[in-house]
């Protein structure tokens, strides 16, 4: 079972988008995947349609030990071969409850690492809140690698610098199997001087680490999470969803290590 977080400190780069998004079509091209909503926001809970007032279970119970049995808060949504561990604003609670455990960065790991014997998931998505908190730590804890979506912006790219520092300290103090699967340009528009000056920037110092496939400003893409759905579904031709199936084969490739 493959454990990704889709990480990023800084808010507003597509992060939650492009986690809907790679989950479901991971899903459509046969993975057993599974979205972990890592952020008291919800919104890639809403993204697959999912009511977060009407939840019984959430994430929240499953990392403060109101949920014994892991699997009775996923939710199997509609979409092929994707589940989703939902979320809602009662996670906000969970960074200061947890913040008096021990060893409560690994409070996600440990169930995980049960999930994983059960053999149901070939791939878990996380998507994670834009800081580094006590939560996107726990992610990182229980990942063995890490997307980093980010825009082609300059405040993006200090975002970045920082977020490496922060991976750097993350690998040292608590997960040093966590591997940088790759940083994912969303919100792309080589029509623009700035996207095409932050780009070669990214290559000149991250070049290695840059997924071949960018994704576009599309406004089907925009559209899809109002309509509770992954854009495979909600337009399954548009260039927003031939780029994201394109890009969650590069993940395969790079996870399963074929490149």
């Amino acid at each position: 079972m493959e454990v990704i977080s889709f990480a990023n400190q800084k808010g507003g780069v597509g992060k939650t988008t492009s986690a809907i998004n790679c989950a479901a079509s991971l899903g459509a091209l046969g993975k057993r995947t599974l979205l972990i909503d890592l952020d008291p926001q919800g919104s890639s809970t809403s993204g697959l349609g999912i009511k977060k007032s009407s939840l019984k279970l959430s994430i929240y119970d499953v990392l403060i030990g109101n949920c014994k049995n892991f699997s009775d808060a996923i939710v199997k949504t509609v979409y092929k071969n994707l589940s989703v561990l939902p979320s809602n604003m009662a996670l906000s609670g969970a960074e200061f409850e947890l913040s008096s455990q021990d060893k409560r960065e690994y409070f996600l790991k440990e169930q995980l690492d049960k999930l994983a014997l059960e053999n149901i998931f070939d791939y878990v998505i996380i998507d994670c809140p834009p800081s580094l908190g006590i939560l996107t730590i726990n992610a990182l804890c229980a990942s063995k690698h890490l997307i980093i979506p980010t825009q082609c912006e300059y405040y993006a790219l200090e975002g970045l610098t920082q977020l490496m520092m922060s991976v750097k300290n993350i690998k040292k103090l608590y997960n040093p199997r966590l591997i940088i699967a790759g940083i994912m340009i969303t919100m792309y528009n080589s029509r623009y001087k700035l996207s095409n000056q932050v780009m070669a920037e990214l290559d000149k110092y991250y070049g290695n680490l840059l997924f071949d496939n960018k994704i576009n400003r599309n406004i089907a893409l925009s559209e899809a999470p109002s309509f509770g759905e992954p854009i495979y579904y909600y337009s399954r031709y548009s260039k927003g969803s031939l780029q994201y199936i394109e890009l969650a084969k590069e993940i395969i490739a790079r996870v399963e290590g074929i490149f």
